[in-house]
């Protein structure tokens, strides 16, 4: 397969430091490039202006099918991972806005217009949010503008982000919102990207394993198309090789080669996640995908996937429209207006991962501060030194069996080969013992309630202790 070069190079970039209180917004002209994943079945031409279609079937390719396709330098990870930065004396983001110059064949150039947003700490800042909220995904109807979900969400800076189904729109690929998972895509193969518990950050392909493991689970998660840049190199036609079948490449070509505005999401060095929207008129301005993967290395870009683009792409900025949709307003054609989509990326004010810091800490100013015996951004791993642990335990967030609680420090007391839970200290009982201890088998509870008038004032075992201990009563 020969290798395809971009077809500009970007020279002259201007940035202007974006700030929060965005005043009046313009909104440009422009067509509609919509692709709709995999999973989508037999999807037509909506009755948005200039729809793309490129798959009219599922593909069926396995994770196995991605792993063969790649160079033997990645062996068998068709993903890549990354720590994110966790910094509180940064603020939560910095957005640029930018204009830059691409010289064209023939020495003739074009310039486009767009946004660079870096967030700093992503696991407590940025969130992949449903349309218009939690559940949105699954209400009808089942888009709505960035601005709306922005808006609700709370969000400083919101761009559009997955695909959606041009026939029903419903949302596609997978879809992980707060560490609740939404859709799961059945392991079909697309571009993802994604923040796991520990912070790190995920971009590639992932099998449906990788997707519902939960050793390390997925806090955010969202299906792109076409894995842009691998480990700071431009990986488009190792990616087209990777999601497609001979009778598809051409058409996903196209998709790749064709100026349109587009929406990207990716991190650098320092492990900051980096939003990119550029505008765009889909044949007539905007970036092709090599323009755009180019122009992310040359800005310190490690890692970067494609999102929904043409009349999806969408910037806002506190509630408010800061970049052009190309879709033509349905009640006035002389006017552009933003065109309902699926999930987007919002970046919003710190908060705690999960919110009530595993149990095992407080959330203070949007970061979680563990109590004694745990560690982590989420207060979720034991710290392995006495006595946490004690020498009952191993530094895991479970005990040997026969103890259980906080450092492995309490003893289980339960009976006749009764299990006991490693966090609690609750007993379960084998067929025939009473819950509590598991001591009294079922017979003496009934005697005991046959002869309960006979036997008041005499001393008796019962399990009713508030101590999970034995005890006696009179």
């Amino acid at each position: 397969m020969s290798h395809r070069s971009p077809r500009g190079t970007m020279t002259d970039v201007f940035l202007i430091k974006h700030r929060r209180s965005c005043s009046a917004t313009r909104r440009w002209v422009g067509l509609v490039l919509l692709v709709c994943l995999l999973e989508s079945d037999g999807a037509r031409v909506s009755e948005d202006d200039d729809v793309i279609v490129l798959y009219t079937k599922d593909n069926g390719h396995s994770h196995r099918h991605v792993s063969d396709y790649q160079s033997p330098t990645h062996g068998n990870a068709t993903y890549e991972t990354w720590p994110s930065r966790s910094h509180d004396g940064l603020p939560v983001a910095e957005s640029t806005v930018f204009t830059s110059e691409t010289v064209v064949d023939m020495g003739a150039s074009r310039w486009v217009y767009g946004h660079m947003t870096v967030v700093h700490d992503p696991l407590r800042t940025l969130s992949v949010v449903e349309p218009g909220g939690p559940g949105g995904c699954e209400k009808s109807p089942p888009r709505v503008t960035v601005e709306e979900t922005a808006v609700r969400a709370g969000c400083l800076y919101a761009q559009n982000a997955g695909f959606f189904n041009t026939t029903t729109y419903g949302c596609l690929g997978n879809v992980v919102s707060d560490g609740r998972m939404v859709r799961d895509s059945g392991g079909v193969q697309n571009a993802q990207f994604g923040i796991r518990r520990d912070g790190s950050l995920v971009f590639g392909y992932l099998s449906q394993e990788d997707v519902l493991d939960q050793s390390n689970p997925f806090v955010q998660l969202v299906s792109g198309m076409v894995w842009l840049l691998r480990n700071g190199e431009v990986y488009i036609n190792q990616s087209l090789e990777g999601e497609l079948n001979i009778v598809e490449m051409e058409e996903l070509r196209d998709f790749v080669d064709v100026l349109s505005a587009r929406t990207v999401v990716g991190h650098d060095a320092e492990g900051n996640v980096v939003l990119f929207h550029v505008d765009g008129q889909t044949l007539k301005r905007g970036m092709n995908l090599w323009e755009v993967a180019e122009f992310l290395k040359n800005n310190g870009v490690i890692n970067a996937i494609n999102l929904d683009g043409g009349g999806s792409s969408s910037f806002v900025v506190n509630g408010t429209l800061a970049s052009y949709p190309p879709d033509i307003c349905e009640s006035d054609s002389r006017w552009r207006c933003a065109r309902p989509v699926s999930t987007i990326l919002c970046v919003h004010q710190r908060r705690c991962r999960p919110a009530d810091c595993s149990g095992h800490g407080d959330c203070v100013d949007g970061r979680c501060r563990c109590w004694e015996g745990w560690r982590g951004a989420g207060c979720d791993s034991l710290v392995c030194r006495p006595p946490v642990c004690g020498r009952h335990g191993v530094c895991t967030a479970e005990c040997l069996p026969g103890y259980f609680g906080d450092g492995c420090r309490h003893t289980c007391m339960c009976f006749n080969g009764a299990t006991c839970d490693r966090v609690s200290g609750r007993c379960t009982c084998l067929p025939g013992f009473l819950a509590g201890l598991c001591l009294a088998r079922r017979m003496f509870a009934s005697w005991r309630q046959q002869h309960e008038e006979t036997c008041r004032g005499k001393i008796y075992l019962t399990e009713n202790c508030s101590n999970n201990s034995p005890c006696f009563m009179e």
